[in-house]
């Protein structure tokens, strides 16, 4: 494989919204027209972009231009990729090439749906499988100077690099593309050495932290939400909206098995929405989208074997049973629950629904040991349970949640499942991080039009919030701690941003490095110790 920034820096072309108006009820004349459209855009899409992306616009060199990947990107910003090009790259510039007509009807053209919907194969998911040829002998520590332990890896999303800063001085170590659109954080094996991203494009890359150099990659999918990384550092699960399933790889990424996200009657199938490790379990747990159930993969040699449906029921095969190790436990729910807090001993699953028609969504505990639901939550709003935290106060452990359309920090009891405080913000967030060693807790406000400079912070024994750190008029979101509690790192959320630290006890600010959309980083020791104060 040639050097990987010849494969990360390449061409984004036609990353574009049509920034045109939409008629509530358009004309017939309108609608025959666009239609009539369309064979010029395909022609136009083959002749300027399939090259690079693909003539499913599944994504070659270049990534896949398809409406699930192209959701988060912001009509501006698009526009200006198209008419300008990507510096430092080799997507060109397509102003002087492409009038503004053209230009539009290919922003329609990639953000509608392919027909036939594009397929992934398990033999697709081989042949994409790369690895560097070795540069030398590798380091059995690291090359660098400085505690592996107090590493952070932070995404900057602006250009598609991370960074790896030391936690103790607060300096780079060293900077590397990124495969386009990094999803879902980062995920650690348990020394600490190797690190797995995900891409929106279904892309995982196996990195070494000492020696600086990827290992492996793979294209798991065409669409991806996340992995997760096995306990023992042996298993890498995919999660992926396309298609519709999850796939197993050993830990250098060489391919085992696909588990089609489907009913087990086969009639339904699903998005997947996340796969979580639960490492007291040995076992993955899959939020699905669009079908209410929730699975749990485990990867214990010695599991107990699966029983679908009841053990005497005859249209199952009475009392056939499948092998527990890497195959599907079922739990039936209610309705999909695709976001996802685990208490520390992974018992229990707390999950939020997508929002209903009163634009409310809805939260539930599911006990994953006797496979039902056993309590609702009383979180209003939408909660982001997948990045709440926990803490221990007056002798019960409680949960924090930020909610992405309320103005409130609620927190549970994780005993009796009540709600216990009701913590106001200044707006909706989507981060909350803390630490063992400090009685504070930070959340952000970044859903907010008005407040998304402002973090606030909170003293976990009174559960009121008591002071607030902002940056007037730009982003200021995920907060990650030093090793040792004594710094919190916060993200400047802009193309222009930068990593704040401030101290944790004073709230005042350190140093401050630049940094092109730093979305999130990630302290090495308190993800593989799995700490109570971050996301899991």
């Amino acid at each position: 494989m040639s050097d990987p920034s010849s494969w990360l820096l390449r061409c984004v072309c036609l990353l574009a919204w049509l920034a045109l108006p939409v008629l509530a009820q358009p004309s017939t004349d309108h609608a025959l027209a666009a239609a009539a459209e369309r064979p010029a855009a395909a022609a136009l899409y083959q002749q300027h972009c399939a090259t690079c992306h693909g003539a499913q616009r599944t994504g070659l060199m270049g990534p896949a231009l398809l409406p699930e990947s192209l959701e988060r990107l912001r009509k501006p910003e698009a526009l200006k990729v198209i008419s300008d090009g990507r510096p430092a790259t080799q997507m060109p510039a397509f102003a002087k090439v492409l009038n503004p007509q053209d230009i539009a009807s290919l922003a329609q053209w990639i953000y509608s749906p392919v027909v036939p919907t594009p397929t992934w194969s398990d033999e697709d998911i081989r042949r994409s499988r790369v690895q560097p040829p070795p540069a030398g002998a590798l380091s059995s520590r690291p090359i660098w100077q400085a505690d592996p332990m107090n590493l952070f890896v932070v995404v900057e999303g602006g250009d598609h690099h991370v960074s790896l800063v030391d936690g103790d001085r607060f300096e780079r170590i060293h900077r590397f593309p990124s495969r386009y659109a990094l999803h879902g954080g980062p995920k650690f094996t348990p020394d600490g050495r190797y690190v797995y991203f995900g891409s929106r494009d279904g892309w995982i890359t196996k990195y070494d932290l000492w020696n600086l150099r990827v290992v492996a990659e793979v294209r798991a999918g065409l669409n991806m939400r996340n992995v997760a990384v096995s306990a023992d550092g042996r298993w890498v699960m995919a999660a992926n909206y396309l298609p519709h399933s999850v796939v197993l790889f050993d830990a250098d990424l060489n391919w085992v098995k696909t588990l089609p996200a489907r009913t087990l009657d086969g009639q339904h199938s699903s998005r997947v929405s996340a796969v979580y490790d639960a490492a007291p379990r040995k076992s993955f747990i899959v939020a699905l989208k669009d079908i209410p159930e929730l699975w749990e993969i485990s990867y214990d040699p010695q599991v107990e074997p699966i029983y679908d449906g009841l053990v005497h029921d005859h249209r199952m095969g009475e009392g056939l049973a499948k092998p527990g190790f890497l195959n599907v436990r079922r739990t039936l729910l209610e309705e999909p629950l695709d976001d996802f807090f685990f208490d520390q001993r992974y018992r229990h699953a707390l999950g939020a629904t997508r929002p209903h028609a009163n634009g409310q969504g809805r939260a539930q505990v599911v006990n994953l040991d006797i496979r039902r639901k056993v309590a609702d939550l009383p979180i209003a709003g939408m909660p982001h349970l997948g990045s709440g935290i926990t803490w221990s106060w007056q002798g019960t452990t409680v949960l924090a949640s930020p909610n992405l359309k309320g103005q409130a920090i609620d927190v549970i009891d994780m005993q009796t499942w009540k709600l216990l405080r009701a913590i106001p913000v200044p707006g909706p967030g989507f981060f909350m991080r803390s630490h063992e060693n400090t009685r504070y807790a930070w959340t952000d406000s970044m859903m907010s039009p008005q407040a998304k400079d402002t973090l606030t912070i909170i003293d976990k024994t009174t559960l009121q919030p008591v002071a607030s750190v902002r940056e007037p008029g730009r982003t200021l979101a995920h907060i990650e701690f030093t090793k040792d509690g004594k710094y919190a790192l916060a993200s400047v959320w802009e193309m222009d941003g930068a990593l704040i630290v401030f101290d944790a006890a004073t709230f005042k600010e350190i140093k401050r490095l630049p940094m092109s959309k730093p979305v999130g980083k990630y302290n090495v020791f308190k993800k593989i110790t799995r700490s109570e104060g971050t996301s899991h």
